[in-house]
C-alpha cells in the first residue's frame, strides 16, 4: 500500500481514537461557566455575550436537531459538536505532522522507503495521541465551548498552508490561499485565537515565493504578516463596524435619510468596490492583487456570520446581550466595548495617580430622526505611567495581591524591576508555564492554583485525599523530553520550518500572555486559552520519535527495525498519559450542574423575581429555562448585567410566563454613563439623616433634582445617595393576606420597612434592585440567590427568609438574623421533595475541586445545614434527622468529601441523640485533617511547596486546624473521651507549627 493511502488511513485512525475517547467522556448536559449560555443561544439562535461566536451557534443549532425532540438531549448533541471538531483537529494534526516529517526527510510521500513511512506515520500518531490525551485540550473537547472548534480552525489552517506549499501550479495554489482565507473568516465567527498564527504562517509563504532566504526577507515577511493581522483586527473586526457607523451618522444626521441607510450604503459600496477590484485585476492579469481581493472577499463572507446577531436581536429573544438590533448597538457589540481595555505597551500602574478627567469620545443614542450625543466617555489622564505596564489594575483586591506577590509594603513604590518580575513570575510562570507543565509534565491536583507534579514523589507519601484526587497526573516528564528532542531535531534538519513552528509556539503562548495582560487573579484557571501553543509542542513530541530513530537508536543497523523500535518507544508516552488523564476528564453521567440550576429555580415561589450574580448561578439557569423549559415563570435577573441599559430594557418586557419587571426608569435615564454610580454624600440635615422615603428618593433621581446632586471635576452634576437610612411604606394588611410572612413574624408588619443600607455608593444595578423592590409593592415574590456576594444583599439580610437556595424578601425585620431566617415548612418541602441530586452520591462520577466542590456543593450542604439547625431549634428532631440523613445520602463522603459544613452536621446529630453518626462524621474529618496537616506542615517547613503553591498549603493548614478545633469543641460537650483524642491531634499539629 502506498504512502498516500497509509497516511489517509493513519489520520482517520487518529480521528477515530480521539472521537471514541471524547464520546465516552463527553458531558451529557450543560457544563458550568459559559456552556449553558452557548447551548441556550444555539438552541434558539439567541445572542450571547460578545464576541458571540455566531458560526459556532449556527452549527450548534444544526447539531441540536439531532436531539430528536427530546430537550434533555439538546445539550449532549451540542457538546458532541465540540467532540467532532476536536476529533477533526487531531485528524489534521496527524496530517500536519506527517507533512513536516516528510520535509525533514526531504522526500515526497511516494518516494519514502518502508522504514521512512513507518517512522513518519508513527511520529504523526504519537504527536496526535499526545495532544488527544493532553489535559487542556481534552477539557475543551467534551463541552459546548468554542475552544475545541477554535483549535480545529488552527489545525486546518496550518495543514492547508503546508498543503499549499507543495502545490507547484500557481493557479491551483492560489485556490488554496482563497480557501485558507475563507477558513480564517469563518474562524472569526468562533474565536479570534486562530488569527495570531497569521504572522508566523506568512513565513511559509515567503519561503515558497523566494529563491534565497535572508534575514531581511524573514523580517519583511513577519512585518507583512503583522500588517495582515492588524488589518483583520483593526480594519475588519472593529474597523468595519466603525466605518459603518461613520456612514450611518453621515447619511442620517447630514442627509436626513432613515436609520440604517448609511450602513446599507457602506455594505453595498464595499461589495461594489471589491467586485470592481476583482474584475479589474482579473482582466489586467494582476494575479496577486486578484488573489488578495478574492481572499479578502472570502474573509468577509466568513465574517458575515455576525449578521446573525443583528437579525436575531431584532426578534427580541430572551437572551439578547447588548441588544445589537440597530447600527449603533451592533457596532458596540462587534467592537466588544463592554469589556473595556487594558494597557499594553504604555500606561498606568496601580500606584499611578489620576490627574485629570477629560471628555473623550461622544456617546450616541437614537433620537426621533437622528443620532444624538447624550454624553461623553471619560478620558482619564494618569501620572506615573510605565512602559509595558503589567501591574496595572487598581482594584483594591488586585493591589493587595500585587504587593503580596512582589513583597512590597504599603509605602514602597513599584519600579520597572517589580513590574517585569510580576510579568515573569506570575503572567509567564503562573499563567502559562504552569499550564504548559500540566500538559506535558503532570498536574499536582485539580485544586485551583496547583502546579506541576513532583514527579519523583511517591504516591504513598501523599495524604489519601490527594492520592485519590482524579486531577492528579504524573507523566514523568516524558512528553517534555520527547518534545525537546523533536524541536531540536527539526531545528537541526529543517531550521526554516523550525522558525515558523517556534513563532507559532510563542505567538499562541507567551505572545497571548503579553497581549492579555492578566490581573493577579482570575475567576478560574485559564489554560484553555493557550491550547494553540500546546498543539505546536505536541507536534514536536511527535517529531521526537524521528529524533529517537536518528540519534538514540543509531546502534540498530536495520532501518525498519529502527523505525519500529522508535515508534514503539514513542507510543509509550501517550499511552502512559491516557492512564493518568482519563479519570480526570471523564464527565459521563454528571448532571449536578443542571440539578443545581433546577434547585435554585425550584427554591422560589411562582412568578418570582430572582436576583443572581455570576456566570455559574445564571448561565445554568438560562439553560434550564430556555432549553428544558423549567420554571419559565421565574424572572432570572443577573445583577452583573443589571448595570447596563440594554439589559434593564429587556427586564421591562414580558418573557414567557414572567411579566415585565416593575422598573420606573426610562431608557434615557439609564444609558451608559448616566446614573452608573451614585456616590454616598451625607446630607447634614438631621431629618434626611434619620431616613429618606425610598420611592421619593427614586423620584428625585429620575428627575435629576438638584437637591441630591453634586458637581464633579468635569463640571457635570451627578446624583448622590444623601443618607444611609431608607424606609419603604406598604399596605400591611395586603401583605398579610398574601400569606408569605410566617405567622410568628406577622406582628412585625408595621406598614413601614426601615433599614440602614450602609455608607456605600450605589451602582446602577443597586439602584435598579431598590427600584424593583419599591415599585413591586409586594405583588411578586422577590428572591436573592444564596450565592451572591455580601454587598449584593444591600444590608437586607435581616429581612430575608431562606427557602432553599434563595432568600425571600419580607417587609419584616428580624433583629439579629444576620443571615436571614429559615422558613422550615417551605424549605423542607423544597429540599426534601422538589430538589434533584442525580448521581451526586455516585463515587464513580468525577466532581472536581475547582468548580463542583466549591459553590454548588457548599450551597447544597449549607441548605441542609440551615434547615436542620432551625428544625432542632424548633424541637422537631424527627424531621431534623430526616434532613441530616438525606444530606448524607445524596452527598456521602465517598463521592463528595466531607468539608467544614459537613463537620457541623455532627453538632445536630448529637443534638438529636444520634451520637454514633456524629462520631462517624467526625472521625472521617479528623483522620483526613490529621493526614493533610502532617503532610502540608512538613512541606511548609521544608519549603517544598512548588507543586501546591504556598497559598494552597496555608489554606489546607488553616482549614484543617479550624475543622479540628471545631470538632474538639463539639465533642467536648458530648463525648469527653473522643474530644480528648481529637484535642491530642490538634495540639500535636499546633506544636509542630511553633
Amino acid at each position: 500500500m502506498d504512502f498516500k493511502k497509509l497516511n489517509t488511513i493513519g489520520g482517520w485512525l487518529a480521528f477515530l481514537i480521539a472521537f471514541v475517547t471524547y464520546t465516552l467522556t463527553v458531558e451529557p448536559t450543560a457544563s458550568f461557566w459559559d456552556c449553558g449560555e452557548f447551548i441556550a443561544c444555539a438552541y434558539k439562535l439567541q445572542v450571547p455575550h460578545p464576541a458571540g461566536a455566531p458560526f459556532f451557534l449556527l452549527l450548534g443549532r444544526l447539531a441540536s436537531l439531532f436531539a430528536g425532540g427530546n430537550v434533555e438531549n439538546v445539550a449532549l448533541t451540542i457538546n458532541m459538536l465540540s467532540v467532532l471538531a476536536s476529533a477533526f483537529t487531531i485528524l489534521f494534526m496527524f496530517w500536519t505532522t506527517s507533512l513536516l516529517g516528510r520535509k525533514i526527510i526531504g522526500k515526497k510521500g511516494e518516494d519514502l522507503s518502508g522504514s521512512e513511512t513507518i517512522l513518519v506515520l508513527g511520529a504523526s500518531l504519537v504527536g496526535a495521541l499526545v495532544y488527544t490525551w493532553s489535559d487542556s485540550f481534552w477539557f475543551s473537547a467534551v463541552e459546548a465551548e468554542v475552544y475545541g472548534m477554535s483549535s480545529f480552525f488552527t489545525a486546518i489552517v496550518i495543514w492547508a498552508v503546508l498543503k499549499w506549499e507543495l502545490i507547484e501550479d500557481e493557479a491551483a495554489a492560489n485556490k488554496w490561499l482563497i480557501f485558507i482565507a475563507y477558513l480564517v473568516g469563518l474562524s472569526i465567527g468562533v474565536h479570534l485565537l486562530n488569527l495570531v498564527t497569521i504572522p508566523a504562517l506568512g513565513l511559509w509563504v515567503y519561503y515558497k515565493k523566494t529563491n534565497k532566504v535572508s534575514l531581511a526577507g524573514i523580517i519583511s515577511a513577519l512585518l507583512i504578516g503583522l500588517v495582515i493581522l492588524g488589518i483583520l483586527m483593526v480594519g475588519v473586526i472593529t474597523g468595519i463596524p466603525s466605518f459603518s457607523f461613520f456612514f450611518e451618522k453621515l447619511f442620517v444626521n447630514s442627509f436626513g435619510l432613515p436609520f440604517g441607510s448609511g450602513m446599507i450604503f457602506f455594505v453595498l459600496a464595499l461589495i461594489a468596490a471589491l467586485t470592481y477590484g476583482i474584475i479589474w485585476s482579473g482582466k489586467n492579469s494582476k494575479v496577486w492583487v486578484n488573489t488578495a481581493l478574492i481572499s479578502f472577499a472570502f474573509i468577509l463572507v466568513g465574517y458575515s456570520t455576525y449578521s446573525l446577531a443583528l437579525i436575531r436581536s431584532n426578534y427580541n429573544p430572551p437572551i439578547n446581550e447588548n441588544d445589537p438590533s440597530d447600527v449603533l448597538s451592533f457596532t458596540y457589540y462587534l467592537k466588544r466595548e463592554q469589556y473595556g481595555s487594558r494597557p499594553l505597551t504604555y500606561g498606568p500602574i496601580y500606584t499611578s495617580k489620576l490627574t485629570a478627567i477629560n471628555k473623550g469620545t461622544p456617546n450616541y443614542k437614537m433620537g426621533e430622526d437622528k443620532y444624538e450625543i447624550y454624553d461623553y466617555s471619560p478620558e482619564y489622564v494618569w501620572g506615573g505611567n510605565m512602559l509595558l505596564p503589567r501591574i496595572w489594575s487598581q482594584d483594591p483586591r488586585h493591589v493587595a495581591l500585587y504587593k503580596s506577590k512582589l513583597g512590597l509594603n504599603e509605602t514602597q513604590e513599584p519600579k520597572m524591576g517589580e513590574n517585569l518580575r510580576f510579568m515573569m513570575s506570575h503572567q509567564f510562570g503562573h499563567m502559562y508555564w504552569r499550564y504548559f507543565l500540566w500538559n506535558f509534565w503532570g498536574r499536582a491536583s485539580d485544586i485551583e492554583g496547583s502546579s506541576a507534579t513532583a514527579i519523583f514523589e511517591k504516591t504513598s507519601d501523599l495524604p489519601t485525599s490527594l492520592q485519590t484526587n482524579r486531577g492528579r497526573t504524573n507523566f514523568f516528564a516524558l512528553p517534555i523530553i520527547l518534545g525537546i528532542l523533536g524541536l531540536l531535531y527539526q531545528y537541526l534538519r529543517r531550521d526554516k520550518d523550525f522558525l515558523v513552528m517556534f513563532l507559532l509556539f510563542v505567538l499562541t503562548g507567551l505572545g497571548l500572555v503579553v497581549y492579555l495582560n492578566s490581573p493577579p487573579v482570575e475567576p478560574r484557571e485559564r489554560d484553555y486559552i493557550y491550547v494553540g501553543s500546546f498543539y505546536i509542542f505536541a507536534i514536536w513530541v511527535g517529531l521526537g520519535v524521528m529524533a529517537i530513530a536518528d540519534f538514540v537508536l543509531k546502534f540498530l543497523k536495520n532501518d525498519k527495525s529502527k523505525s519500529i523500535a522508535a515508534v514503539a518507544v514513542g507510543l509509550v508516552v501517550p499511552l502512559q498519559m491516557v492512564t493518568q488523564t482519563y479519570k480526570g476528564h471523564d464527565r459521563s453521567d454528571r448532571y449536578h450542574q443542571v440539578d443545581f440550576a433546577k434547585n435554585l429555580l425550584n427554591s422560589v415561589a411562582p412568578n418570582a423575581i430572582l436576583f443572581t450574580g455570576g456566570d455559574n448561578d445564571t448561565f445554568p439557569l438560562w439553560y434550564a429555562q430556555e432549553v428544558e423549559g423549567i420554571r419559565t415563570d421565574v424572572r432570572v435577573c443577573n445583577l452583573s448585567l443589571l448595570g447596563t441599559d440594554w439589559y434593564i430594557d429587556q427586564m421591562k418586557r414580558k418573557t414567557y410566563e414572567s411579566e415585565a419587571l416593575p422598573i420606573s426608569f426610562s431608557k434615557d435615564q439609564l444609558l451608559k454613563g448616566i446614573n452608573d454610580q451614585l456616590p454616598y454624600v451625607e446630607n447634614p440635615n438631621e431629618q434626611v439623616k434619620a431616613g429618606i422615603n425610598l420611592k421619593q428618593y427614586l423620584n428625585l433621581v429620575r428627575n435629576n433634582e438638584r437637591a441630591i446632586q453634586m458637581s464633579v471635576s468635569t463640571g457635570e452634576l451627578i446624583n448622590t445617595l444623601p443618607s444611609t437610612n431608607l424606609f419603604l411604606e406598604y399596605d400591611a394588611e395586603a401583605v398579610k393576606a398574601q400569606g408569605f410572612v410566617p405567622e410568628k413574624y406577622e406582628a412585625g408588619l408595621t406598614g413601614v420597612m426601615k433599614w440602614n443600607i450602609g455608607e456605600r455608593d450605589l451602582l446602577k444595578n443597586d439602584l435598579m434592585v431598590l427600584d424593583i423592590i419599591a415599585q413591586n409593592n409586594w405583588e411578586r415574590p422577590i428572591y436573592f440567590g444564596g450565592t451572591l456576594s455580601p454587598n449584593s444583599y444591600l444590608n437586607l439580610k435581616e429581612f430575608l427568609e431562606l427557602e432553599g437556595y434563595a432568600y425571600r424578601l419580607m417587609p419584616v425585620q428580624v433583629p439579629g438574623a444576620r443571615d436571614g431566617v429559615v422558613n422550615t415548612d417551605v424549605m423542607y418541602d423544597n429540599v426534601m421533595n422538589k430538589f434533584e441530586w442525580r448521581n451526586l452520591n455516585n463515587p464513580d462520577i468525577y466532581y472536581d475541586s475547582e468548580t463542583y466542590l466549591k459553590v454548588p456543593i457548599i450551597t447544597a450542604r449549607f441548605a441542609f445545614l440551615r434547615l436542620a439547625d432551625q428544625l432542632v431549634r424548633e424541637g422537631n428532631n424527627e424531621k431534623a434527622k430526616e434532613v441530616l440523613d438525606r444530606a448524607l445520602e445524596v452527598m456521602p463522603d465517598e463521592s463528595i468529601p466531607f468539608d467544614q459544613l459537613a463537620a457541623n452536621f455532627a453538632t445536630f446529630y448529637y443534638a438529636i441523640g444520634e451520637s454514633e453518626k456524629a462520631k462517624e462524621i467526625s472521625d472521617i474529618i479528623v483522620k483526613r485533617a490529621d493526614e493533610q496537616l502532617t503532610y502540608f506542615i512538613n512541606k511548609q517547613r521544608t519549603g517544598e511547596v512548588t507543586q501546591w503553591g504556598m497559598d494552597n498549603v496555608q489554606s489546607f493548614i488553616q482549614s484543617d486546624l479550624r475543622d479540628l478545633n471545631m470538632l474538639v469543641n463539639i465533642t467536648e460537650q458530648n463525648d469527653q473521651v473522643l474530644a480528648a483524642s481529637y484535642k491530642e491531634i490538634y495540639d500535636k499539629h499546633i506544636a509542630s507549627l511553633q
